[in-house]
């Protein structure tokens, strides 16, 4: 089967640092659907006013491919078997199928987002505003479907190693001063990014400072008694 994206994703966040680790961790996170020029009519999305959620099917596209000449064979047949979930420490291995991480066999993604609001204009076509997204600007996006509550919420049911370990945001601290650079929308949606611990899991140096894109600025930051520290943020040109 070959398969192509209908539609591409725009968002504040244009590198894998600092993408949420799961959609709807951060609600005020906006994000555009933007399809394909054979896409772009009023019809493909007759009826989804009516929804107000989404699912999408997306490529990991910014995974570059592990192994190598020189990797040896069992640790790559490991890795392709298991992973090592941010919420188990990034020290255990679970199943690739038991896990949500991002390296597939097939590199597909699978996010639930929030429609704000559907946009039609003359350049794009229909254009979906959402919500809550942990996808890439760039992201490839292969199929759209509406979210059933009927079918796909289920309450009561368990979620594996996810129910025991609990996962706990950081505090945020941006300086008054350093706000100035983000409208109140985007700086909500970045505390909401930055509370959920960009850092890979195995990093827990108080002294080391991180950057991240956001918004067309690079956000620098330290954290350290869980609280993140926004130390700078500089505007890109």
């Amino acid at each position: 089967m070959e398969i192509t994206p209908v539609a591409f994703f725009c968002s504040p966040l244009t590198s894998k640092f600092g993408i949420p680790r799961q959609s709807g961790l951060t609600p005020s996170l906006p994000g555009r659907i933007v399809f394909t020029p054979e896409y772009r009519h009023e019809e493909v999305v007759r009826g989804l006013e009516g929804f107000d959620y989404l699912w999408l099917i997306w490529e990991f596209s910014g995974n570059v491919k592990r192994g190598g000449k020189n990797e040896d064979a069992r640790t790559r047949s490991e890795e392709k078997l298991t992973v090592r979930p941010p919420r188990l420490g990034g020290n255990e291995r679970v199943g690739v199928f038991a896990s949500r991480s991002p390296f597939r066999p097939n590199n597909l993604g699978l996010s639930c987002v929030k429609i704000e609001r559907i946009e039609m204009t003359s350049g794009e076509g229909p254009v979906i505003h959402v919500m809550g997204a942990d996808l890439m600007d760039g992201t490839p996006i292969y199929d759209v479907k509406p979210y059933v509550a009927y079918a796909d919420a289920h309450a009561d049911a368990r979620s594996g190693f996810v129910d025991s370990r609990q996962w706990q945001p950081l505090e945020v601290d941006i300086p008054e001063e350093l706000r100035g650079s983000f409208s109140e929308d985007r700086l909500t949606a970045l505390r909401e990014v930055l509370a959920q611990d960009p850092r890979p899991p195995f990093h827990d140096d108080p002294e080391r400072v991180y950057g991240m894109p956001f918004d067309g600025t690079d956000i620098r930051f330290r954290v350290y008694d869980d609280v993140l520290h926004v130390v700078e943020v500089h505007k890109k040109s």
